[in-house]
């Protein structure tokens, strides 16, 4: 047996899943684009260049191509004519955010493969005022019924926000997730496609959860990593870890100690997930 470093171990993890998704990849899926083809549709783009996806499809059908490619497809090899979001744009969003920070919350979803390769998605729910996460919850398939009932365990005795900030992911956009949402006078704020700094405290936070966790252990299964969750965000993340955004402050308020020389501080450590982190408390 080689002795060898957890990261090493993390590396070798992933570079296997990737290479297991890409043998799968080759299993099922649309057959691949022929280079005639994508030549052919930049030929008509570049002479219509006012022509969208769908126009392009109709064309190659018309002209009797056999399997003209969709428009999705097609618009994967056409240049991003969506344009950056301007000064004012960006200012109007941030003010938005600053102006409702008590009543504003967000969510989204993060990823993670367990041992065996199994995909687990990760929702959280963070409040944007205290940085605290109200909510977290962990599935193999994150359907809107399975959704609607984490907000309800997010929302007791009528503590919700005024304002939820969501991406396009299709389980939030969905009509059942909507009306959801309408019902319990929510009001839904999608962001723009691929604007990713609309949503900046929930892309932190998830950010946050891969570096100091997940970076580190590779789940087992979905009640593994359940408890992962449980143990970070309830005894580290909203309890213990501290903040730059709230004044290194942590999301749910701790004790305030009296400031005294180094020397005459005392400190008990305690371990939180085998040692990985570790939290402290004065002690006489």
């Amino acid at each position: 047996m080689t002795i060898v470093k957890p990261e090493t171990v993390i590396k070798w993890h992933r570079t296997a899943f990737k290479f297991y998704w890409k043998f799968k990849s080759k299993q099922i899926g649309r057959p691949t684009t022929s280079r005639e083809t994508i030549n052919l549709i930049k030929r008509v783009h570049k002479e219509n260049p006012l022509l969208s996806p769908e126009k392009i499809h109709e064309q190659l059908a018309r002209l009797g191509l056999k399997h003209p490619p969709a428009p999705n497809t097609i618009a994967k090899y056409l240049p991003d004519r969506r344009k950056s979001p301007s000064q004012k744009q960006i200012q109007s969003w941030k003010t938005f955010l600053n102006n409702h920070l008590n009543d504003t919350w967000s969510t989204d979803f993060l990823t993670i493969p367990t041992l065996k390769f199994d995909v687990l998605y990760v929702l959280v729910i963070i409040q944007h005022k205290t940085r605290r996460i109200v909510h977290y919850g962990v599935t193999k398939n994150p359907n809107t019924s399975w959704l609607k009932q984490h907000f309800r365990h997010a929302t007791p005795y009528d503590q919700k926000p005024k304002y939820l900030i969501h991406d396009n992911d299709p389980v939030f956009r969905s009509n059942d997730f909507q009306a959801f949402l309408k019902g319990s006078e929510i009001k839904s704020k999608r962001t723009s496609y691929k604007s990713p700094w609309q949503n900046p405290y929930a892309e932190r936070v998830i950010g946050t959860i891969r570096r100091e966790l997940l970076d580190y252990i590779i789940p087992l299964n979905e009640d593994h990593l359940q408890r992962l969750l449980k143990e970070y965000i309830d005894d580290y993340y909203n309890t213990r870890r501290t903040h730059q955004g709230i004044n290194g402050k942590t999301p749910v308020p701790s004790a305030d100690y009296i400031p005294v020389d180094a020397e005459k501080i005392k400190i008990k450590a305690t371990p939180a997930l085998n040692g990985l982190y570790h939290t402290y408390k004065r002690v006489a």
